[in-house]
C-alpha cells in the first residue's frame, strides 16, 4: 500500500498517482508559456494506434488575447472558478488516421483513448512542475468546434484548467466542501481476470 494526499492505494504504487487530484482553487498567477508547452510535449509522447498521434492541445494563457475566448466557452459554474487558472486547454482528437500502406485515411477506433493517454501524461508532467489540472466537459462543445476552427473529422474531447493550488477559502462556500481529493473503488472491483462473470453478460 501507498499513502499520500490523505489517500491509500491497495498496492504499492508511486505516490504521484495519489497526489494527482482535480482542485478548483487556483492562485490566479501567470504561467510561463514554456511550462505549458513542456506539459504538452510530455503529452505528445504518448502511445497511439499506428503512431497516428490524433491529439491537439488548443491553449490560452491568462492575460493573453486568447484567454477570453476559451474562458467564454465554459459553463457558468466552471467559469466561476476556472477564471483563476493560469491556463485553459481544450483537447481535440482526430477520428481518422493513415495506417502504413494506406493511401487514404481510415476511421481510428482508439482516437479518444489515445488522446486520453496523452492528456494523462500532460497532467503528470504538470505536477512535476508544480501545477494541477482540472478536466471539464462542462463547456459549449458546439461553439468550441466552431470558434476554435476545429477541422471536420475531429472530436472536441475535454477542457482543462491548469494552475497552482490556492487556499479553498477563495471558493464559494458550497464548493469548498468538495475541494478535496476523492477516493476510488477497490482494485478488486475493476481488475477482472479472464472475462466478466457470466452473470454480467446480457441475456438473449
Amino acid at each position: 500500500m501507498t499513502t499520500a494526499n490523505h489517500r491509500t492505494s491497495d498496492y504499492a504504487v508511486d505516490p504521484q498517482f495519489l497526489e494527482r487530484w482535480s482542485p478548483r482553487a487556483f492562485s490566479s498567477e501567470t504561467m510561463p508559456e514554456a511550462d505549458l508547452l513542456a506539459m504538452i510535449d510530455a503529452g505528445h509522447w504518448a502511445a497511439s494506434s499506428y503512431n497516428s498521434q490524433p491529439w491537439s492541445f488548443i491553449y490560452a494563457l491568462r492575460d493573453t488575447e486568447a484567454w477570453p475566448k476559451l474562458l467564454g466557452l465554459l459553463n457558468e459554474f466552471n467559469r466561476s472558478w476556472a477564471q483563476r487558472a493560469s491556463a485553459l486547454v481544450v483537447v481535440v482528437s482526430n477520428s481518422l488516421m493513415l495506417p502504413p500502406g494506406k493511401d487514404k485515411p481510415v476511421p481510428s477506433h482508439s482516437h479518444s483513448f489515445d488522446t486520453g493517454m496523452a492528456a494523462a501524461q500532460f497532467i503528470l508532467q504538470g505536477m512535476k512542475l508544480g501545477y494541477h489540472s482540472h478536466g471539464m466537459v462542462g463547456f459549449d462543445l458546439d461553439r468550441a468546434f466552431t470558434e476554435l476552427n476545429v477541422p471536420v473529422g475531429h472530436r472536441v474531447e475535454a477542457a482543462f484548467a491548469v494552475g497552482r493550488i490556492a487556499d479553498k477559502s477563495i471558493l464559494p462556500e458550497a464548493i469548498q466542501a468538495r475541494e478535496q481529493p476523492s477516493g476510488r473503488r477497490s482494485v478488486k472491483e475493476v481488475a477482472i481476470s479472464g472475462a466478466f462473470p457470466a452473470t454480467a453478460a446480457p441475456k438473449a
